[in-house]
């Protein structure tokens, strides 16, 4: 999958607001701070179709950006660390969780964690949900240039454990600073995309 084309559609907060067209959908989330801004704006080759802030929590809405005139890309609120109110936190969830479990446009959930570090509880708690409604995950461990070479095979095994990932579901290593696995992480996409069309 190469992409060449990227536009931001709208952002949402309840099922009305969503995008009405029938294009298959990649939801990404992550950590607050996990870097996910960075990754979709490496993924689409763009500096700052989605906005890096240095507060993590910035992203409040759901952001749907149309990728090649055929797939969404749909930016969800990161989750954890956000310095915000326990009532917005719970505003969010229910906003997330109405979107993954109503949306049926969704074919794959590309969940980002850093590698440097085990999967948090939130992290955990994210991909058992997931996996409950029977949602594909690709995981994305990311921030791995700042790691040595030599301790990438472990740390994606302790991923792996910790999250208890299904066998089904894809670890992709992950750099946007050095764009190493970006080419991977595509494929995947495009096969979970071309899946749900086959469907």
């Amino acid at each position: 999958m190469k992409i060449t084309q990227v536009e931001f559609m709208t952002s949402a907060v309840l099922p009305d607001q969503y995008p009405t067209e029938n294009r298959p959908e990649i939801a990404l989330s992550g950590r607050s701070n996990v870097g996910k801004s960075s990754l979709i704006n490496c993924l689409v080759n763009r500096k700052n179709i989605a906005r890096i802030s240095s507060k993590p929590g910035k992203t409040q809405t759901i952001n749907f950006f149309l990728v090649n005139e055929s797939v969404v890309f749909a930016d969800v609120p990161g989750y954890g660390f956000a310095k915000v109110s326990k009532k917005i936190r719970e505003s969010w969830g229910k906003m997330m969780e109405t979107y993954f479990t109503k949306r049926e446009n969704l074919v794959s959930v590309v969940q980002i964690v850093d590698l440097r570090h085990p999967p948090s509880k939130d992290d955990q708690n994210m991909y058992q949900f997931l996996k409950h409604y029977q949602i594909p995950v690709i995981v994305a461990a990311t921030k791995a240039d700042k790691l040595p070479k030599s301790k990438w095979h472990k740390h994606l095994k302790v991923v792996k454990e910790v999250l208890q990932m299904d066998s089904s579901d894809a670890l992709i290593l992950f750099s946007a600073e050095t764009k190493m696995g970006k080419e991977e992480l595509l494929a995947e996409i495009q096969q979970r995309i071309g899946q749900s069309v086959e469907e």
